[in-house]
Order: structure tokens, then sequence, then C-alpha cells
């Protein structure tokens, strides 16, 4: 999610930097857009959390296990690359790319995991 957040304030920055004229105007426009972001990062981290807790308990097989699947595929594919087995026409920035997705589909099986079992310990110390 914090990779989404960096691809994210850049972008924002450019659109500020060509609507606001004013540096100050402009520099107080960018913290603030940057605070807001990282205040709604938790939220961020536990939709995506809680799309990932409500595939894993579909009971349609393969909504229930795309992702690992998925996870799988990259992680051999990984290996492969470090046993010397590579794809003919796969260059270097496409195995970055599979890293990538590997780091973005762990971090979003983490978060899932971990919400669910932080999760029910927060909601009963509320309800107390």
């Amino acid at each position: 999610m914090i990779q989404f957040l960096g691809l994210l304030a850049p972008l924002v920055d450019k659109v500020l930097d060509n609507v606001l004229p004013d540096t100050k105007e402009r520099e107080a426009a960018k913290e603030q857009m940057r605070s807001e972001l990282v205040k709604n990062a938790a939220d961020l981290q536990k939709i995506a959390a809680d799309v990932v807790k409500q595939e894993a308990a579909s009971s349609h097989w393969l909504a229930a296990n795309w992702r690992p699947l998925t996870m799988l595929t990259f992680v051999g594919l990984i290996v492969a690359r470090w046993l010397g087995w590579t794809a003919p026409g796969m260059t270097e920035a496409e195995y970055l790319s599979v890293y990538d997705l590997m780091k973005i589909g762990l971090g979003g099986y983490v978060a899932g995991r971990s919400v669910e079992k932080v999760l029910p310990g927060i909601l009963s110390a509320i309800k107390k």
C-alpha cells in the first residue's frame, strides 16, 4: 500500500504544480495532500485486507485460490531464474516486474492475515 502512495504523491504534486502558481500555497496544498494520504493509508489497507478475506472465504474454489496460485507461479518463476532457467525473451525489466507483483501480492496477503488475526481482539476490546 505504501508503494501505491509513493506512486500517487508525485502525480498529485505535478497536478498542484500546474494548478497553483503561488509557491507557498502550492507547498501548503502538497503537504496537506500528503498528510491526508498517510491518514487514509490505514483505511485503504483495511479495505484491501477485507477483499482478500472475502476471496479466501468464498465457496468457489477458483475465487478462494486464485491469489495463492498466482503467488506460487511467481515464486516458481523466481526460483527457476535462480536455478538458471530463464525464458529466452524475458528481459531484466520483466523479471523486476514479476518481483514487484510478488511483493504486492505478499503485502496484500500479509495485511489480510494480520487484520484477520488482530481485528477480533480489537473489536472485543472496543465493545468492553
